[in-house]
C-alpha cells in the first residue's frame, strides 16, 4: 500500500467517524419533539459498545474491519482484526492483497510477523519507559499534538455515545433512512448501524469504499513464540516495539496533521556557535566553529525538528519497508553504513556524533539515518551564456522524494563555516550532516539524481561527496577531479556549476566509471545538445524540461528558470527546489507543504555573502 492512499483511506474513516458525530442531532430534536425518540435511543445503544472500546474502559475485546477500499484505481479487499486480551496483551492482524502484518503482545515478550515472507521479528523482556506497546494508556502515547486526531479524542474516548454525539451534532448534514437504523452522512456516505448476528455491527459506504466493524468474541491467546513455518529473527524488545509505537505516532502527525506542523509557531533562537533564524516562515540555521561545535549546535537548534526526521525515516518509512522486504530496515541501513563508514571524513563523524550526544540520541541511531539520503531521485538543470537573458549562469535543482513520509516538517536551510574549511550553504533537513542540494562562498553549485545500484556502498556516500565539494572545492574542475579520485556508491547523475567561469558540467556516475557530458553535448540518455545548457531528468520530465528550455532559450532569467522546475517537471513527491544563481552568491528555495509540493509554494530568496557577513 503506498503511503499517498493510505493517507486517503485513513481521512475517509476519519469522515465516517466525524459523520458518525452527526447522528445526535436526530437524537436530541427527537427527544425534544417528542418523535421516534425510542429508535434514537435503540440507535446510541448500538452505538455505546463501539464507544466503551475507544474510552478504554473495557479490558477484553475483539473487534474486525474487513470489506473494500479503492487504491490504484481498483476495489482492493482489506481485513483488521484487533483483540485486546488484558491490560498487556493483544494480537493484531491486517491482511491486504500484497501485504500482510500481524502482531502479537504479551507482558513479557512481542512478536511481529509479515506472513507474505514467512519471517516474524521476536523480542522479550524489558520496554522503552514511554515508547511501547501496551494497550494500557496506548491513545495518550501514540497520539501526540502533531496529529488533528488528538483534538477530537477527548470526545471520543467519554465512553458515552449519547452525550459524545450531541455535541458533535453540527459538523455534517444526515438524514435517516425511514425507520431503519441507516443514514445518509452528507449525502455520499452510508452507515448502517444494524446488529449482526447478535454483535455490534457499523456497515460503512462511500464511493468503492465498503467496510464493516463487528465487535466479536475474545478466544485464548497464542504464544507469542509461536510461529509455525515462519523464519524467526530476534531483536532487542524495546527496539522492536520503539520502532512501531513511533511509526505510527509519526504517521499519524503525516496523514492527518495538526495546526502545531501545518501552522508551526517560530522561536529564533541563538546557541553557542549557532542560530536559529526564520526567513519568510522558513528555517534558516547558521552554524560556525570547529565540527564538534558545530554538530553540537545542530542538535540544540534542532531538537523537535530533528526527532521527527528520525521517526519519518528509521521508524516510519521503516515500518513500510520492512513491512514490504521482509528485511528490519534499521538492520539494512547499518550494515550500509559499516560499509561506508570507512570512506567518510574523520570531521564529518566527529560532527554527527556530537549531534548525536547533543540530541540525547545513540550515535548509531544517527549515523543510521545520515546513509539514508543514498535513495533520492529528482531532477535538475544548469543554462548560462547565450540561453540566459542576462548571460548569467541559473542552476536549477529540483528534489522529487518522500513528501509522503513528512519530511518536509524537517526542512531547514543551512549555512555552514567550518574553521579551515570553504563555508556553504546546504539546502536540508534536520539531523543529516551530508548534503544533496548545496552552494559555496566560492560560487560552486551541485544538485544530484538519484539512480540505480542500491546496495553498492563500498564507496564515499553520495552525500558525504557532496558536502566535501562544497567544502574542499572552489572551481568545477577541482570538483569534477574529486569525483573522478574517489570511491563512488549506486548510480548518480550530477549538475555541478561555477558561476565564476559560467559553466557547468553533468554527470553520470556509479561506482565502476564516470562520465562528464559538457554544455550542449548530445547524450543517449538526455537526447541532443542543447546549446549553454546541461538538462537532467528522466521520462516524460526530461522531455518536458528540454522543450521549455529550448522554447525560452536566450529569455531565461531567474523567474523562467523557477518556471523551469514547476510542474510536471517536478513531481507531486517534490520535496523542495533550488534555484542557485552562484555569481551573484544567492539561492531561491521552496519546501514542500503537507498539502502542496515544493514547485508550488513561494520561494525565499537568500544571499550566501550577506548571510556569512553577518
Amino acid at each position: 500500500m503506498r503511503v499517498s492512499n493510505l493517507q486517503t483511506f485513513v481521512l475517509r474513516w476519519l469522515s465516517c467517524l466525524t459523520a458518525l458525530a452527526c447522528l445526535p442531532i436526530a437524537v436530541s430534536s427527537a427527544q425534544e419533539n417528542g418523535a421516534v425518540a425510542t429508535t434514537s435511543n435503540s440507535l446510541s445503544q448500538e452505538l455505546q459498545p463501539f464507544f466503551q472500546i475507544l474510552s478504554g474502559a473495557e479490558n477484553k475485546f475483539s473487534i474486525a474491519v474487513s470489506g473494500t477500499i479503492p487504491m490504484d484505481g481498483k476495489s482492493q479487499a482489506v481485513r483488521l482484526e484487533l483483540t485486546r486480551y488484558s491490560e498487556e496483551a493483544f494480537e493484531l492482524v491486517f491482511d491486504h492483497p500484497d501485504y500482510a502484518v500481524q502482531i502479537r503482545r504479551q507482558q513479557a515478550a512481542t512478536a511481529f510477523a509479515l506472513p507474505k515472507h514467512s519471517v516474524v521479528f521476536v523480542g522479550s523482556g524489558a520496554v522503552d519507559a514511554h515508547d511501547h506497546l501496551s494497550p494500557l494508556g496506548v491513545v495518550e502515547r501514540i497520539l501526540s499534538g502533531g496529529t488533528s486526531v488528538r483534538e477530537y479524542m477527548p470526545l471520543m474516548t467519554s465512553g458515552n455515545a449519547l452525550s459524545t454525539l450531541r455535541t458533535l451534532s453540527l459538523l455534517i448534514p444526515f438524514e435517516k433512512q425511514g425507520d431503519t437504523n441507516t443514514w445518509m452522512i452528507a449525502d455520499s456516505v452510508r452507515l448502517d448501524a444494524t446488529p449482526k448476528n447478535g454483535k455490534p455491527t457499523l456497515n460503512v459506504t462511500e464511493g468503492g469504499l465498503d467496510l464493516t466493524l463487528t465487535l466479536g468474541d475474545v478466544g485464548e491467546s497464542q504464544e507469542v513464540e509461536s510461529w509455525p513455518g515462519y523464519e524467526t529473527r530476534v531483536l532487542a524488545r524495546d527496539e522492536l516495539e520503539r520502532h512501531l509505537s513511533r511509526g505510527v505516532r509519526r504517521a499519524l502527525e503525516i496523514l492527518l496533521p495538526s495546526a502545531e506542523l501545518t501552522n508551526a509557531a517560530e522561536h529564533p533562537r541563538k546557541v553557542a556557535h549557532g542560530e536559529l533564524r526564520y526567513v519568510d516562515g522558513q528555517r534558516l540555521v547558521l552554524l560556525q566553529g570547529t565540527p564538534e561545535q558545530i554538530g553540537q549546535a545542530h542538535g540544540e537548534l534542532l531538537q523537535i525538528e530533528s526527532q521527527r526526521c528520525i521517526d519519518s525515516v528509521l521508524y516510519a518509512f521503516g515500518t513500510v519497508q520492512t513491512v514490504v522486504t521482509g528485511r528490519w530496515f534499521r538492520s539494512e541501513l547499518e550494515s550500509a553504513y559499516a560499509r561506508l563508514k570507512p570512506h567518510m571524513p574523520a570531521d564529518h563523524i566527529v560532527e554527527t556524533r556530537a549531534m548525536a550526544a547533543s540530541l540525547g540520541q545513540d550515535p548509531a541511531v544517527i549515523e543510521a539515518l545520515n546513509v539514508f539520503p543514498e535513495m533520492f531521485h529528482c531532477s535538475g538543470f544548469a543554462v548560462f551564456d547565450s540561453a540566459t537573458l542576462d548571460g548569467k549562469l541559473y542552476h536549477g535543482r529540483v528534489l522529487d522524494y518522500m513528501t509522503t513520509i513528512g519530511l518536509q516538517d524537517c526542512a531547514t536551510t543551512f549555512v555552514v563555516s567550518v574553521e579551515g574549511k570553504i563555508p556553504f550553504a546546504n539546502i536540508g533537513y534536520a539531523a543529516f550532516t551530508g548534503s544533496v542540494s548545496g552552494m559555496n562562498a566560492q560560487g560552486v553549485s551541485l544538485g544530484e539524481m538519484g539512480g540505480r545500484g542500491e546496495g553498492a556502498w563500498d564507496g564515499v556516500p553520495m552525500a558525504t561527496l557532496m558536502r566535501r565539494a562544497m567544502e574542499e572545492c572552489s572551481n568545477l574542475s577541482e570538483v569534477q577531479t574529486l569525483w573522478a579520485n574517489s570511491p563512488r556508491t549506486c548510480e548518480y547523475y550530477y549538475v555541478f556549476a561555477d558561476g565564476k567561469t559560467n559553466t557547468a558540467v553533468g554527470v553520470a556516475a556509479t561506482p565502476e566509471e564516470i562520465q562528464f557530458v559538457a554544455p550542449g553535448e548530445s547524450h543517449s540518455l538526455l537526447g541532443e545538445g542543447i546549446p549553454d545548457a546541461i538538462v537532467l531528468s528522466a521520462g516524460e520530465r526530461l522531455e518536458t524540461l528540454r522543450k521549455r528550455v529550448q522554447a525560452e532559450h536566450g529569455k531565461i532569467d531567474a523567474d523562467k528558470a523557477k518556471w523551469l522546475m514547476s510542474r510536471p517537471v517536478a513531481m507531486e513527491s517534490n520535496l523542495h527546489n533550488v534555484l542557485f544563481i552562484p555569481a551573484d552568491g544567492v539561492f531561491y528555495v521552496a519546501n514542500a507543504s503537507h498539502k502542496q509540493p515544493a514547485a508550488e509554494r513561494p520561494y525565499v530568496r537568500y544571499s550566501l555573502h550577506e548571510l556569512l557577513q553577518k
